[in-house]
């Protein structure tokens, strides 16, 4: 043997004892690297070369049959990388046998057998598909979205998967980016506590479980301000709205232990996020003590090239690792670059070890180093995989995402022995539609319809009619997974259909009118000028209106939409959103009463397109809204408020507000107020409402929101009952980020306002000494 060899076999027999040891140690979600892991990681660090470091900070996606020869040259420069350990991550690879695979060409050929981290977009479940993230956020129920996270991570794990790039936190304001449907909407509260939720149901309390994987917050920061709604463009936000509106759910997230953060493709003010010291050092590295590491979007360290900000991709490398990027997803300057620029004194080795260390600190979470294939285990990925158990949990998450906008003379809920009904609209029997974008492993074709859904509701004495009365697109691309489709094209021309629809809705006693967005109208690189319906879809409505009034409108949309004329003529109007595997089995339980309705809105639906960005926290201006005058913030030829509001959603049954009351009326900033107010099911039937509390700082060192959500609790309530809500007044409630530049209280008047949407007027006054 030679002496060669002998150093390979010395060094992984040296890797090993030390990922060995204490191998029960219970891991935290991330918070802090205890001791152990941190003596691993630093032994492992000493025993690397530069070149190993480096490639730790590579992430390739792997566009090639892992399991045979490499297809192009791009692959097999990729392959004889990850056989030399110079590949720290692969995403897109999505099965066991790839997996294994491509850990192989790792621990079978490295020096160091380092492993790799294998992630995916798994946005809203892997095969058991969810809700979209705006729809779940709609429900306002912290259990079932954990729940939803943590079977999306069950599945990823047993499909060989321990990464995936979600939950998005961003706040986004504005309709029309494609890409608000990934996130929880407009308000920073929301976002927070739902993306804990989602990161708890993930990762788990143990990351080295293997049914847990890690999360990834993301787009750090800014991506949801894009101007115009345009995907990826430039953000123009101060130093005051970047700290109370932006980055409170990142906060919240770092606080959560995300293992990782990814950066965004938008520049902030003129520097591009990826190359953002302040943000990344300073705030989230520096002021936060986070432990995790940054990822880049893709591609966005080399497009610095493009934004004008690096003149090639070295200089791109080196903006983005002194910025506090540790990891290159698809641009390839770290591997080419950070040698020389290591050489040349531009980049620090200390900084690279920084980065390297916080890398493998995840491997050793995710037991990686203890067995480099324990995600690799096919009887699992068998098993584990869209069960009747996580079918049954999805129908669960659509029927509570659901929000009921209008009921007139209660055309909801439907009678099961009704005697006939129309189902009409291009997505009354559409099976993929539901799944939405980013849809990960699910299978085309594979959701629940409406139709579906409503005919195993009725009787067989109900008629069930069905007519597609339109194609709403002209099909450009082959049917797929694919969230990155061709542009789409409508239908503005065949409405050989809507006649047959117009024959069905004469002979019905009740329309269900399924119309909105295509399942890829909305998604990265989807933003719109026209939020309203697309093709022949008012056509459709019109003439189908002309025979039947009694219409329920079954809107599936992945963003707010505007829907002014319908809402003005329909009694019916229900937002289903695109909610996955179960969707036409929780829009039925809905419609027949054997779920009430529960769902809130987590962003605002406009007027008209032209109120975007729209938002219910804005701020009151010198010229506060005022109908009766020309000289005020808002518009001539349209209200300034939304068609419905943030946190608006009906009931079957109806809630009153009674007896708002506060244990005391003044305290000391550091000091807690008691706020509580009875609520009371006035209806016949069962219901859950969302109490939702806001407040209002009347004067502050900055100008402060008309309102701001800072609490909510949803409550179960029999027909008849009462309860009492209450919600505690602190300083975690009060705070917000002063000219002072830090997070304080500032002592002056406050209203505590209570109700079941943005736009509650019960409030009581307090007084911070």
């Amino acid at each position: 043997m030679n002496k060669l060899n002998k150093l390979f076999i010395i060094n992984f027999i040296l890797i090993f004892c030390l990922v060995s040891c204490d191998k029960n140690q219970k891991n935290l979600r991330g918070t802090s690297i205890n001791n152990s892991i941190e003596q691993k990681v630093d032994s492992v660090l000493n025993l690397m070369n530069l070149e190993e470091k480096i490639g730790q900070m590579v992430q390739y996606s792997a566009g090639w049959d892992l399991t045979g020869p490499a297809s192009s040259k791009s692959a097999k420069e990729k392959v004889d990388r990850m056989k030399k350990g110079l590949v720290g991550s692969v995403l897109n690879v999505v099965s066991v046998k790839e997996v294994r695979e491509a850990q192989k060409l790792v621990m079978e050929n490295s020096r160091l057998k380092i492993p790799m981290i294998f992630a995916y977009d798994v946005i809203h479940g892997l095969k058991t598909i969810f809700p979209v993230p705006l729809a779940e956020s709609a429900s306002w129920d912290l259990d079932i979205i954990k729940k939803s996270a943590a079977i999306a991570a069950k599945e990823s794990a047993a499909s060989g998967l321990n990464w995936t790039f979600a939950p998005m936190v961003d706040v986004s304001r504005d309709a029309r980016w494609g890409r608000i449907m990934e996130g929880v909407g407009e308000d920073p509260y929301l976002n927070s506590v739902i993306g804990v939720a989602r990161i708890h149901g993930f990762q788990g309390d143990d990351l080295s479980d293997v049914n847990t994987i890690a999360a990834c917050a993301k787009h750090f920061a800014g991506y949801g301000f894009a101007e115009s709604g345009r995907d990826y463009n430039t953000v123009n936000i101060g130093e005051y709205e970047l700290h109370n509106v932006i980055l409170p759910p990142f906060k919240a997230a770092a606080e959560a232990g995300v293992a990782t953060f990814m950066n965004s493709f938008n520049d902030i003010d003129g520097i591009p996020a990826t190359g953002h010291e302040i943000l990344q050092r300073d705030i989230l590295k520096g002021d936060w003590n986070w432990k995790g590491f940054v990822v880049s979007d893709w591609g966005s360290i080399g497009e610095m090239k493009s934004h004008g900000y690096a003149k090639d991709k070295k200089h791109a490398a080196e903006i983005a690792l002194n910025a506090g990027s540790d990891m290159d997803m698809e641009s390839y300057a770290y591997e080419s670059s950070l040698e020389k620029l290591l050489e040349e004194g531009k980049v620090s080795l200390e900084d690279i070890n920084d980065a390297v260390k916080r890398i493998l600190s995840l491997k050793f979470q995710l037991g990686l180093f203890d067995d480099p294939y324990k995600y690799c285990d096919e009887e699992k990925e068998k098993n584990d995989i869209y069960t009747k158990e996580h079918l049954a949990i999805a129908r669960d998450a659509a029927k509570k995402s659901i929000v009921l906008l209008k009921n007139e003379n209660n055309i909801l809920p439907v009678s099961k022995n009704i005697k006939s009904i129309a189902l009409i609209g291009p997505f009354a029997d559409n099976k993929d539609q539901p799944l939405g974008n980013w849809r990960a492993k699910g299978t085309y074709n594979s959701a629940v319809s409406l139709l579906e859904g409503v005919k195993a509701k009725v009787g067989a004495n109900t008629k069930v009619y069905y007519e597609k009365g339109i194609e709403l697109t002209i099909p450009t691309v082959k049917p797929g997974n694919n969230q990155f489709l061709h542009p789409l094209e409508f239908n503005t021309e065949n409405k050989e259909g809507i006649a047959k629809a117009v024959a069905v809705a004469k002979k019905s006693e009740i329309v269900f009118l399924a119309v909105g967005e295509d399942a890829y109208q909305t998604g990265e690189g989807r933003s719109q000028t026209k939020i309203g319906f697309a093709g022949l879809q008012n056509e459709l409505i019109e003439a189908v209106y002309n025979v039947n009034k009694n219409i329920v409108l079954v809107l599936s949309t992945g963003r707010p939409m505007d829907i002014s004329r319908v809402n003005n003529i329909l009694p019916g109007i229900l937002i289903t959103w695109h909610l996955g595997s179960e969707s036409g089995n929780g829009i039925a339980d809905v419609l027949f009463g054997d779920y009430n309705p529960s769902g809130k809105l987590p962003v605002s639906f406009p007027r008209n397109v032209g109120q975007e960005p729209l938002f219910y926290n804005q701020k009151n201006t010198g010229r506060p809204y005022n109908p009766t005058h020309v000289t005020y913030s808002g518009y001539t030829d349209s209200k300034k408020s939304a068609l419905y509001p943030f946190g608006f959603g009906l009931s079957y049954t109806a809630f009153s507000y009674d007896n708002l009351n506060v244990d005391r009326v003044e305290t000391s900033k550091d000091g807690e107020i008691i706020l509580s107010v009875d609520v009371k099911n006035t209806g016949t039937i069962n219901g859950e409402e969302v109490v939702q509390l806001y407040i209002r700082d009347l004067v502050g060192s900055l100008v402060r929101p008309v309102k701001e959500l800072k609490g909510f609790q949803k409550i179960s309530l029999q027909a008849g009952e009462t309860k009492k809500a209450s919600f505690t007044i602190d300083k975690e409630v009060l705070q917000f980020y002063t000219i002072n530049k830090k997070w304080e209280v500032e002592s002056g008047d406050f209203y505590l306002f209570i109700g079941g949407d943005s736009s509650t007027k019960l409030k009581k006054k307090i007084t911070i000494l």
